[in-house]
């Protein structure tokens, strides 16, 4: 397994819930829909913030780029903490369309950032951290 399997994985697990969320919100079913939606805001910053506090900073002191692709998808969070930010108020205010429509916006966001992660960011930092112990603190953050 590498240092990065554990976020793969938790980018499907949250895939999964935000589909549940906008089932759910879609259908005016705000009761589910609300559980759906905290679920994923809540795995969204666990996935952020082990990515932000272990990950990140691991890849940056083993390669000395600090302004990098780690910095590009610091700015990603920062845009989708926003869109979680408007999601919330409309499932506060029952306002599907609203939801919706940020959903639609953070959807195409996640996936373009998934992506890259997936893709690029990634792969440099099993190449970078090799047999790093962030591995096993992903995987205790993660569970």
């Amino acid at each position: 397994m590498s240092i990065t399997t554990p976020l793969f994985q938790h980018h499907k697990h949250c895939d999964e819930i935000f589909a549940d969320a906008e089932e759910a919100c879609g259908k005016g079913d705000w009761a589910a829909g609300a559980a759906a939606f905290e679920l994923l805001h809540e795995q969204l910053e666990t996935h952020f913030a082990s990515e932000e506090e272990l990950l990140f900073p691991a890849f940056e002191a083993a390669t000395g780029m600090t302004s990098g692709p780690t910095e590009v998808m610091r700015g990603e969070h920062r845009q989708m903490r926003d869109l979680l930010a408007q999601m919330q108020g409309a499932v506060e205010s029952r306002d599907g369309d609203a939801f919706g429509g940020a959903a639609e916006t953070l959807l195409i966001l996640m996936q373009q950032h998934n992506m890259k992660e997936e893709n690029i960011l990634y792969p440099m930092c099993d190449n970078a951290l090799g047999t790093s112990d962030v591995g096993a603190s992903l995987v205790e953050r993660l569970k």
